[in-house]
């Protein structure tokens, strides 16, 4: 496994579980903050292995090879949550220092111990529960009303893993999962249910902590899914309310601060009318809900690439480090990221070339990926003063690079 070479100075390796888009996007910011990058890589062709010279092949997986990783590193950090709790535990043991703990990254991980804890510190969530039964998921769905949503604690994410329940009737589609409930994989300890909430949009809320308790938020962002996935983010999220941003602003950081995270942390909420009472966990009149919790850089903060003062990819950086935070405050009224995901040409660089001589104010980032219908293959971001403006400008190119426009 190659060592990385160290830069003159005493500048710290910082080291990376996993190669996607998300430690590709750290390499711009370690050259300018004078770090080092190693990425303990899927293959050698991953997204983060094509930029970053220190990318040693293995698996998240394999103990041996993340310990033989994480020597050569003064911290590390994960590109997902994937990394499994006993290979955690040997780098802890280890003196590793890991940014999110493992105490932390647990959270992340698992959707019913997300769950338990914001309700132990009282953080408004959907109503849920831990079913094992059909008996549990028929109590549930008659408590608070057909349809439910049904969660693998574990593994999921971009809408897999998920499954609606609209009547009891549905009940039969959850068979396979409740088959699994007891086994070892990701429904260990049940199904996670969730009340499907008549939300009026979605939000997120991205903060960094840093090891020394340092904290800092970017505006709080209104995130469009379609499928499942998140296709676009506004920033700073239009209309809202300033006492309902301060209020989620200070969740977030709250959050952070009791789960005692470490590095960039993105909180997905719902934004619902204020409750009358204490039916939901954490009870109070809060205009939101937790949905789910990234303890990494997320997709809804791309956008402060280049839109913000400081990226959230340079402030996760400086917060693992445990180096001052950064500005996080946006340099435009506006900025509009829409996501590109694959479509049917393998060849999107004439589209890319005809998108940036259509509009030079555009920026976009490929993630140096394999095109395949429905893959998050890279991202556009627009700034400027009009919001709507900024959308068609995002969408255009979006669509375009996706071949679904051809003009």
């Amino acid at each position: 496994m190659t060592t990385p070479r160290r830069a003159p100075g005493g500048f710290p390796v910082v080291g990376v579980i996993g190669g996607g888009q998300l430690a590709r996007m750290l390499q711009a910011p370690a050259v300018a903050l004078g770090v080092q990058l190693s990425v303990l890589a899927e293959a050698d062709d991953a997204s983060a292995a094509l930029v970053i010279p220190s990318a040693p092949v293995g698996d998240h997986t394999d103990l041996d090879a993340v310990c033989r990783f994480a020597a050569s590193c003064d911290v590390v950090t994960f590109d997902h949550e994937h990394v499994p709790a006993d290979v955690l535990a040997a780098l802890e043991a280890d003196g590793v220092p890991l940014h999110p703990s493992p105490r932390a990254l647990r959270l992340a991980q698992d959707k019913l111990a997300m769950r338990r804890r914001l309700a132990e510190i009282g953080v408004s969530c959907p109503r849920w529960v831990a079913a094992v039964t059909r008996a549990d998921v028929e109590a549930f769905g008659g408590q608070v009303g057909w349809p439910i949503v049904a969660k693998t604690p574990r593994g999921g994410y971009d809408g897999k893993g998920v499954r609606v329940l609209r009547t009891p009737a549905d009940l039969d589609t959850l068979a396979d999962w409740l088959d699994a409930v007891g086994a070892s994989g990701p429904l260990a300890e049940g199904i996670l249910l969730e009340e499907l909430v008549p939300f009026e949009r979605e939000l997120a809320v991205l903060v960094a902590r840093s090891p020394s308790g340092q904290a800092a938020a970017w505006p709080v962002v209104e995130t469009v899914q379609t499928d499942g996935i998140c296709t676009e983010v506004l920033a700073p999220a239009p209309d809202l309310d300033p006492a309902t941003a301060a209020e989620a602003t200070h969740a977030a950081l709250r959050i952070a601060g009791e789960l005692g995270v470490t590095g960039v942390l993105a909180v997905e909420m719902f934004q619902v009318a204020r409750a009358a009472d204490g039916a939901r966990s954490g009870g109070g009149r809060a205009a939101y809900l937790v949905n789910e919790l990234a303890m990494r850089p997320h997709n809804s903060g791309h956008w402060s690439i280049d839109g913000a003062v400081t990226s959230q990819f340079e402030q996760h950086l400086r917060a693992v480090l445990d180096l001052p935070l950064g500005d996080p405050r946006p340099l435009a009224p506006w900025t509009v990221m829409a996501n590109v995901l694959g479509g049917d040409y393998a060849e999107i660089y004439p589209a890319y070339r005809h998108v940036m001589a259509r509009d030079p104010g555009l920026k976009v980032h490929m993630y140096g990926k394999g095109v395949r219908p429905g893959r998050k293959i890279g991202h556009v971001n627009v700034s400027g003063p009009d919001l709507s403006e900024a959308r068609g400008r995002a969408q255009h190119a979006a669509d375009y690079l996706q071949g679904v426009i051809d003009e």
